[in-house]
């Protein structure tokens, strides 16, 4: 039993349809890949930003409540105390320590709370050194209070130091994927091009090329009286046009042999 090969129309309808699927796949792949990464990418850069915000925020209120210390000291009249918000501050903190994005960010936090709480715990001793006639006030600040601030101020700092360097690197975390998710859409180009080159070469070798085969042999048949000899293998609508252009070729020889045949017929009957 002769096997059914495909037409001509549907050879060259799946082959289109074949890269339309690879760039369609593709594309869908290299959306969803982006937006993926995209979302969890935006999440943990949104999260850094707040935790840079919350250190601030506790650099902000340790330098004030210092300043409003040494206001106090420096002002020998005043015995106001200055007051501090620790809950606000505890919070902060504790937010920070809960959603630290590593283990160095977490440790960091646990030193600021250490140095906060040695820095407030010192402080504390303000009013006692305020009515002693005894301790100098700004001697106890600067020698007490003051190295323990700068320590709190000095893991604040590397608190948010590295939470700026977990921002650095999830931005470049973002980057790559970025270019990581343009990969799929990169290579079904390439598979596109690769494709469409293959569909040219196919189309030059199994059809181009034989219709200007086919116009060449027909034309030396009319031109000059050739056989139309050519042929190739094949089982679709361009062989059965060829072997048609064939068959008619070879009835309109046949055609004129005998029409010639009839011309001398005549011809010699007349002559008699």
């Amino acid at each position: 039993m002769r096997e059914k090969r495909l037409s001509l129309r549907a050879k060259l309808f799946l082959s289109l349809i074949s890269i339309a699927v690879v760039l369609l796949i593709s594309s869908i792949i290299s959306v969803l890949e982006f937006r993926r990464m995209s979302s969890y990418i935006s999440d943990m850069v949104a999260d850094n930003i707040e935790s840079i915000n919350a250190a601030q925020k506790l650099y902000d209120d340790a330098n004030g409540y210092n300043l409003a210390i040494l206001s106090v000291v420096g002002d020998d009249t005043s015995s106001a105390l200055p007051g501090f918000d620790e809950a606000s501050f505890s919070s902060r903190l504790d937010s920070l320590r809960s959603s630290a994005p590593n283990t160095i960010v977490a440790h960091l936090a646990d030193s600021v709370q250490y140095a906060y709480a040695a820095y407030m715990l010192t402080s504390l001793e303000l009013e006692d050194v305020l009515v002693s006639d005894f301790i100098d006030t700004r001697s106890w600040y600067f020698e007490r209070l003051q190295p323990r601030y700068n320590r709190l101020r000095h893991d604040i700092d590397a608190l948010s130091n590295s939470i700026y360097d977990e921002l650095e690197n999830n931005s470049e975390t973002f980057q790559g994927a970025f270019y990581r998710s343009i990969i799929p859409g990169m290579v079904a180009v390439a598979v596109g091009l690769l494709l469409m080159v293959m569909l040219m070469f196919f189309l030059e070798s199994n059809y181009i090329k034989p219709v200007y085969r086919m116009l060449g042999s027909l034309g030396n048949y009319r031109n000059f009286g050739r056989d139309y000899t050519y042929s190739f293998d094949g089982d679709d609508q361009l062989s059965g046009l060829n072997t048609s252009v064939k068959e008619l070729t070879e009835e309109n020889k046949n055609l004129r042999k005998r029409i010639s045949a009839m011309k001398r017929s005549f011809h010699k009957k007349d002559n008699a």
